[in-house]
């Protein structure tokens, strides 16, 4: 006896798959950038003597919330657009048997 199996998937087109890679490429850009402004600004980084530690903790701390919040409104705005470009649903029948 056979056996029919159906698969429902989605079918990105080319403007969702662009959003798609585009989302990834930020979130990717993101996590570099923040990583490396935290380590360039970081207090051992600068020369001894030309600033104040207290300083280059505060100014690293505002630096790094910022990049952060504009992490997540960017990765909100653009995971919402990749949500609305899921595309069509494609049912894939298989016989087995």
């Amino acid at each position: 006896m056979a056996t029919i199996l159906r698969t429902e998937k989605r079918k990105r087109g080319i403007f969702g798959t662009l959003i798609w890679w585009a989302f990834l490429a930020f979130n990717a850009f993101m996590a570099l950038a923040t990583g490396l402004f935290t380590y360039r600004t970081s207090g051992a980084s600068f020369p001894p003597g030309t600033v104040e530690p207290a300083i280059a903790i505060v100014a690293t701390g505002i630096g790094v919330t910022f990049l952060l919040g504009l992490w997540l409104v960017g990765s909100l705005i653009l995971g919402l657009i990749v949500a609305l470009t899921r595309g069509r649903t494609v049912t894939v029948e298989k016989v087995v048997g």
